[in-house]
């Protein structure tokens, strides 16, 4: 398979890299119901331009989540979403208009050391604490607009809504039950906005093409383990993906 087969900037390295990308993005998004944008992005950003990646991988997130809750068939709580989803939708035009007009690198930086500092925080029990009911469904509107921004800017809708339904409590079953649907439209609706934008270009396509399969496989395979993790396994799971989201996050900046 040669570059020039598949256009001037895909070498067999490129697309042996974005493959393996695609492969643990998508089985991370199965196993734990966010991620895709996060790990995927960490692995392209060293071979593929910048400015590809946010609608790259909003792309393979929709693909990632579609079959993961295909997979899973978990109960959405509609009703406990509809604030954020609300918040979401006003959100994503704001962050495709900053895509349009600025690089993602410029946000990653504060996102990253925001997670870092939450997960570790969480993990070691220094401050692991909850809000409870506080804000109501205002706040999480709010935390809705702040998720929608990131998801049009850089395909990162989930860390925000996911950490903030993390401080509410409650079982991981029903956080997955808000947050997964939740990154699901509003990742759909941001690769719209892309595609209207004109930031979806045939190389875009090229690559889409090129990752969705192993993407299928890969949000399959972490869907299936899933099923099988316990409670408690499954919230350390997910911190110790925030952290180390936000640890590459971070480490890409420099």
């Amino acid at each position: 398979m040669s570059g020039s087969m598949l256009g001037p900037d895909l070498d067999v390295l490129t697309v042996l890299i974005v493959a393996a990308g695609a492969l643990v993005a998508g089985f991370i998004t199965g196993l734990a119901g966010f991620g895709t944008a996060l790990i995927a992005s960490g692995i392209w950003f060293h071979v593929l331009p910048p400015v590809l990646i946010p609608p790259l991988v909003t792309i393979a997130a929709v693909v990632a989540h579609v079959v993961s809750l295909a997979t899973t068939r978990p109960s959405f709580d509609w009703s406990a979403a509809k604030p954020f989803l609300i918040g979401g939708l006003c959100g994503i035009p704001l962050g495709v208009a900053a895509l349009t007009m600025s690089g993602p690198g410029s946000i990653r930086i504060a996102v990253g050391l925001f997670l870092v500092v939450f997960a570790a925080s969480q993990l070691i029990g220094v401050a692991r604490f909850t809000v409870g009911l506080w804000g109501g469904r205002t706040a999480d509107t709010a935390v809705g607009v702040g998720g929608g921004i990131l998801g049009g800017f850089a395909g990162l809708s989930g860390p925000f809504p996911i950490v903030w339904l993390q401080l509410r409590g409650g079982p991981s079953a029903s956080q997955r039950a808000i947050f997964q649907p939740f990154n699901l439209v509003v990742l759909a609706v941001s690769a719209i906005g892309m595609a209207i934008a004109g930031l979806v270009d045939t190389r875009v396509l090229t690559l889409a093409a090129l990752a969705t399969p192993l993407t299928v496989l890969g949000s399959w395979l972490g869907a299936r383990v899933y099923l099988k993790v316990s409670e408690q396994t499954f919230k350390r799971l997910v911190l110790a993906l925030l952290l180390l989201s936000g640890s590459t996050l971070v480490a890409e900046a420099f």
